[in-house]
């Protein structure tokens, strides 16, 4: 198990360190279709390649979300800002019990492409920040270590 969570999160880190902001123009034409087909109305604030995903990132309903694309305008996952208290209670016990000297500071609902609901909790303690995976029953599934970067966060 343990060399699963480590490859999960190995993998996580590789396409984060390769993730790279790019103009709208150079997103694929059927993914710039899909995200209009997806969420009507809505307009992309940024753009991320990450290896052959893209990633819009937008406001959908006045909620902050991202939403992943294949190349070819496949919707693989959406991931939206919830509240803290919307989590999962088995969530919030596994922080408190595992991590309790960090402060949870946001949370998002992930939906992949097949229906399938996991949260993501991110906690910090000083400039450290976590993010801990769960699936639909709060059920722990990975930890994700926070890069720091020069990114401007909203």
């Amino acid at each position: 198990m343990k060399t699963i969570i480590t490859a999960a999160v190995l993998v996580f880190a590789i396409n984060t360190l390769s993730a790279q902001k790019i103009k709208e123009a150079e997103v694929p034409k059927a993914v710039t279709e899909s995200f209009a087909k997806n969420f009507p109305g809505s307009k992309a604030k940024e753009w991320e390649k990450e290896k052959d995903l893209f990633e819009a990132e937008f406001d959908l309903k006045k909620v902050e979300t991202s939403a992943t694309f294949s190349a070819d305008g496949k919707l693989m996952e959406t991931e939206s800002e919830i509240a803290t208290s919307a989590l999962p209670k088995a969530v919030t016990e596994y922080i408190t019990k595992n991590y309790p000297s960090y402060k949870l500071s946001e949370a998002s609902k992930i939906t992949d492409a097949s229906g399938k609901v996991s949260y993501e909790a991110e906690i910090k303690k000083g400039k450290e920040e976590i993010d801990l995976i769960f699936d639909s029953n709060g059920t722990f599934i990975k930890k994700e270590v926070e890069e720091h970067d020069t990114k401007d966060k909203d």
